[in-house]
């Protein structure tokens, strides 16, 4: 499975040139995407400068010498290159495993080109299998937990080592487990307009190309 990570993470890199603002991505398929550029910066003198999505790929960029900029400083994101939990015909994706969500859709939004990377696992028919996190404000976050339960989307609050899972913006994550989501655009709405949440995991057209790393080799899948 790691092989495959790694063949759908270098495949990505064609993708970025001299010059580019390079938005980049959380978790362990686009660690190797972020590894790769760590090379071409150091052997082939390549030129960018990174946007993170996470404390954690901040590290992990500045470890490799990868130039940064805060996304405040920037217009325009030329290529954004992360990884996604799930993914379904229509380019509906579940992220934020990694509890990621909010900064990942932050540095998404202004990219010009939005690039997943995935093993073949992550392609579903229908979203849901995997569950849907929601960040929300410690604030009220029982009562939205509360209504969650009575919703029937059976929610339950991240935990990490023990305690309840922080994020890099100081919120809670609770998970829906929903088995099928039927409707993601519409989900995805409801669940913005909720009160408390500050974003959800559920990434609807906003992908331009998908690369699905699988035994029979690496494809590309374009909107």
């Amino acid at each position: 499975m790691e092989a495959l990570k790694q063949l759908a993470g270098l495949k990505a890199s064609e993708y970025v040139t001299d010059g580019m603002v390079v938005g980049l991505g959380t978790g362990s398929t686009a660690y190797y995407f972020v590894e790769e550029l760590g090379r071409r910066i150091k052997e082939e003198g390549l030129s960018i400068i990174g946007v993170t999505t996470s404390s954690q790929t901040t590290q992990q960029a500045q470890r490799l010498g990868i130039p940064l900029k805060a996304v405040d400083a920037i217009d325009v994101i030329d290529v954004t290159v992360d990884g996604a939990d799930e993914v379904d015909p229509q380019f509906n994706g579940i992220k934020g495993g990694g509890g990621a969500l909010l900064m990942e859709k932050i540095v998404a939004t202004p990219s010009k080109e939005y690039i997943w990377v995935v093993d073949a696992s992550k392609m579903v028919d229908c979203l849901g299998a995997f569950k849907l996190p929601v960040e929300v404000v410690p604030y009220g976050s029982e009562r939205l937990f509360r209504y969650f339960d009575k919703e029937g989307f059976k929610p339950s609050y991240r935990q990490k080592n023990g305690q309840r899972f922080v994020t890099d913006m100081q919120n809670y994550i609770i998970d829906l487990d929903l088995g099928k989501i039927e409707d993601p655009v519409g989900l995805g709405n409801r669940l913005k307009a909720m009160v408390g949440v500050v974003e959800h995991g559920l990434f609807n057209g906003m992908v331009n190309k998908v690369i699905v790393a699988s035994q029979d080799g690496v494809h590309v899948l374009e909107a």
